[in-house]
């Protein structure tokens, strides 16, 4: 290729940048003063052909090779940071010379600017290629001829259409569609979705426009109508919903600059302003555009799920034989389906009974195309009079109580708007994010998540998972009064006061209207009432106190009551974060569900804590390992009651095993382990008391990177420090067996060392903070008894966080005993049992205070 060719073509594409950028700005202002989604993405799309063929001459590219656009760019639409994806169709397979031009041509689409995804092929290479790759064969479905030789572009699309096989294309789309699900969890309800790749975002409205291309159903929602797969209004319907979404992305990219097509917390209350959505008086624009969003993106949902059944009755028509079921229903190739149009209008109960025939007959799929539009069209039926009827009431407690099914219709129904209608408070619900950080899931679908989580106790495939919830949960008489409570648990979140106490009337009333029995609706009730106090209890009340236990087994009254609150406690956490739950919170809730049971039993208060068997089964354990009776007396007579109390007997043996022969150590024992269910590292800490020590441990785990989730800390009798924690890695860099060693060498030699502890970094703060900012708050007050005083503190988490809170009190002399420290996502509520002279000095109680809240501030 010359040198004045390559000139010209950089003066070409300096030219062509300039004329993009002044059209993209041209493009934009009109945008903006008058949003039309077409207008630009067509807009831009013609504006990309203009320049493109300009460099395609200016190339001298021979005359039977040919310029295709393909993918979205040859569906005519490019967002403003979308890619331009490039086909090259050659005769034949290029020579050097033609390989130089194409590199010329594709450095200059570069040099103007362009993000090009491009290939060069010849016409059998793209059949090939076709054959081999679904998402080549997709793009090339909507390939559209730029410049060159037309003949040559006629030939591939008669090639690809002859060669194109409709049922296997559609198979291969759904296979790709439920991978592109997995990717994201199955859901839209993610708190930063992807508008794009999400489920319910503009890829699953792409798809259905990919496969109707393919199985000559028309290009557009309009002609989808003609061949009376949707009706003209769910045409419509279909069309500003993608038109919302395309909103969303084009302002993603000009908010961005790039291609971002993640909602990110960075940018949701900045597009809000964009799009015009105001703050309400409860809740954040950020919250109204995502709530907006997810009802959209679960329209989208529903009805890909309509138009791919209808697909697949056109795409294969052999319906098969029917086998009826009733007067209403029949089974069509392992789907329900209607046994004429007008069944649901005619006998509304069919509404709910075909969700209770999907559970009753395990054959069934799902339903037929015809079955989800007229569910979908009579789903205004469930109004008030339908829900008042006694036999509706009687279905939607059938579905409640059938064996198998119960997620998989309770999510259909939620997917379908019919369990909005039949619980009008659900409606609220729907799509509504929490903002605490914590929760991963919108109200609705954390619900459902508890739903699952319980009723996966009931199955005994998962009893491997679960052992002690099964075996509660198979004795446990009715358990699908727990399925009720869940579902109201947090039905009340968003509108404003205590969502247990407004949730607790709306079971209730569903309760009485459903006819339940007195004993079950007062459980119901009692559980949404009270379905986080055992949370709160075990992670951050000391429930080593014998006291802590009995107040609680007062709350609980019966055991009865004990077993279904830890089953929906369990669950609930479980349901609102994968990386919320683990291990420890699993220990501790069971450590408080086992002493108050004991305590119901009519133990006395010792008993219940299991003090005496607890020493007896460290005894045993150390006499599996072979250590000879007694050796334990020298430590233990230094140990006081609350050592015992605190520390379980597997933890006891342990420190035993490492501490009986030094128990008057010049030099710090440290200690390491994985803990029991490998989700973090105990260390154990034994060394002369001295001040600062805590400090200096805070300081030291830190400084490693370590969140430090359970401290116990304990002074023996002769002046010794028995401290343990609980430590996991946040980030998960580390193979926790690979760093005990490292722990215990450094560590020792920090404590060796005299001096002040360095403060370690106070780390980055999240995005997640930076968006929805956690404010600190700080209390100290007696506890019941008047022997300690409890801290308790909610804040940001960051590194460096306990460092600070455990300077403070030393800095006043005060003692800690106990830490319990919950992290619930970005968020920490930590509580701490402290004792010191100062805190009866409420003057000096409110400085501290004030000091913390300072140190909190991220």
């Amino acid at each position: 290729m010359n040198d004045a060719l390559t000139d010209e073509l950089q003066t070409l594409a300096a030219t062509a940048r300039q004329r993009l950028v002044e059209g993209s700005a041209q493009l934009r202002a009109a945008y903006q003063a008058r949003p039309q989604t077409s207008t630009l993405l067509k807009g831009r799309a013609r504006l990309v052909d203009q320049e493109l063929v300009r460099l395609w001459t200016a190339c001298a590219m021979p005359a039977t090779a040919a310029l295709v656009a393909v993918g979205g760019y040859g569906r005519g639409e490019l967002f403003p940071a979308s890619d331009v994806d490039l086909l090259v169709l050659l005769a034949a397979p290029p020579d050097e010379a033609l390989k130089a031009r194409l590199s010329a041509l594709v450095g200059a689409l570069w040099d103007c600017g362009l993000e090009v995804g491009h290939a060069v092929r010849t016409v059998d290479e793209c059949m090939i290629a076709a054959a081999d790759d679904i998402t080549v064969q997709t793009n090339l479905l909507e390939a559209r001829l730029l410049a060159g030789n037309a003949a040559l572009f006629g030939e591939l699309d008669a090639r690809y259409r002859e060669a194109l096989d409709v049922r296997a294309f559609y198979k291969a789309k759904l296979l790709e569609q439920e991978q592109r699900y997995a990717r994201f969890n199955d859901t839209p309800y993610a708190l930063e979705p992807n508008c794009k790749e999400s489920p319910g975002g503009l890829r699953d409205l792409q798809m259905l426009g990919w496969i109707a291309r393919a199985a000559g159903l028309g290009h557009n929602w309009r002609d989808l109508a003609r061949h009376r797969l949707i009706t003209g209004g769910e045409a419509g319907e279909l069309r500003a919903i993608e038109r919302f979404l395309q909103h969303i992305r084009i302002r993603l990219h000009q908010l961005t600059g790039r291609a971002e097509d993640r909602l990110l917390f960075d940018h949701q209350e900045r597009l809000a302003r964009i799009l015009g959505i105001e703050a309400t008086p409860t809740r954040r624009a950020s919250e109204v555009l995502m709530q907006r969003y997810y009802v959209t993106a679960k329209m989208v949902m529903q009805l890909n799920t309509v138009l791919l059944q209808n697909y697949g009755s056109v795409i294969f028509p052999d319906r098969g034989a029917a086998i009826v079921v009733n007067a209403r229903f029949q089974v069509v190739r392992e789907l329900l389906d209607i046994r004429d149009e007008d069944v649901f209008e005619r006998q509304p109960a069919a509404l709910l009974e075909c969700f209770l025939l999907l559970q009753q007959r395990s054959e069934l799929k799902g339903m037929t195309a015809r079955t989800l539009r007229a569910l979908w069209i009579h789903r205004n039926q469930v109004n008030a009079a339908f829900r008042a009827d006694p036999a509706h009431r009687a279905l939607f407690l059938q579905i409640l109580q059938q064996r198998r099914g119960i997620v998989r219709v309770f999510r259909k129904m939620n997917e379908y708007g019919i369990l909005s209608r039949y619980i009008p408070a659900w409606r609220r619900i729907v799509g509504q994010m929490q903002h605490d950080l914590f929760h991963v899931y919108t109200v609705d679908q954390h619900i459902l998540m508890v739903l699952r989580n319980v009723r996966r106790f009931t199955m005994g495939e998962h009893a491997h998972e679960y052992p002690l919830m099964t075996r509660l949960i198979m004795a446990f008489e009715r358990p699908w009064l727990l399925y009720v409570a869940a579902l109201f648990h947090d039905i009340a979140k968003g509108r404003g006061g205590d969502h247990s106490t407004l949730g607790m009337a709306d079971a209730r009333e569903f309760c009485a209207q459903h006819g339940m029995d007195a004993d079950d609706s007062a459980l119901v009730v009692w559980l949404v009432e009270q379905h986080l106090t055992m949370s709160r209890v075990a992670q951050k009340e000391d429930t080593s106190d014998p006291e802590i236990i009995q107040r609680f087994a007062d709350v609980v009254r019966d055991e009865r009551r004990l077993v279904a609150l830890y089953l929906l406690t369990h669950a609930d956490i479980r349901g609102t974060s994968p990386k919320v739950w683990n291990g420890w919170k699993g220990k501790l809730l069971e450590d408080l569900f086992f002493a108050t049971q004991r305590l119901l039993r009519g133990a006395t208060a010792k008993e219940a804590l299991g003090l005496d068997d607890r020493i007896e089964d460290a005894r045993r354990q150390l006499r599996f390992h072979g250590l000879r009776p007694g050796v334990e007396d020298a430590l233990w007579a230094r140990l006081d009651p609350v050592y015992f109390m605190r520390h379980s007997a597997e933890e006891i043996a342990w420190h035993t095993r490492v501490l009986y022969y030094r128990t008057e150590s010049d030099e710090p024992v440290v200690k390491a382990r994985v803990a029991e269910d490998e989700d973090g590292v105990q260390v154990m800490v034994f060394t002369r008391d001295q001040k600062d020590l805590f400090v200096r441990l805070t300081g030291f785990f830190g400084r490693m990177g370590f969140t430090i989730v359970d401290a116990k800390v304990h002074t023996t009798r002769h002046g010794y420090a028995l401290d343990s924690f609980m430590l996991q890695d946040p980030g998960e860099q580390a193979a926790y067996r690979d760093i005990l060693i490292l722990i215990e060498h450094e560590l020792t030699a920090r404590l060796q060392k005299p001096g002040v502890p360095e403060r370690p970094s106070r780390g980055r703060m999240s995005r997640q903070v930076k968006h929805f900012p956690i404010s600190p708050e700080v209390s100290i007050r007696p506890d019941e008894a008047g022997r300690h005083h409890v801290l308790s503190l909610t804040a940001a988490d960051r590194p460096g966080l306990l460092y600070d809170v455990a300077a403070v009190l030393a800095e006043h002399g005060i003692r800690l005993h106990t830490a319990k420290i919950a992290t619930l996502g970005e968020r920490v509520e930590d509580t701490f049992l402290l004792t010191g002279n100062v805190l009866n000095q409420d003057a000096q109680v409110l400085r501290i205070e004030r000091e913390l809240l300072e140190r909190l501030q991220v």
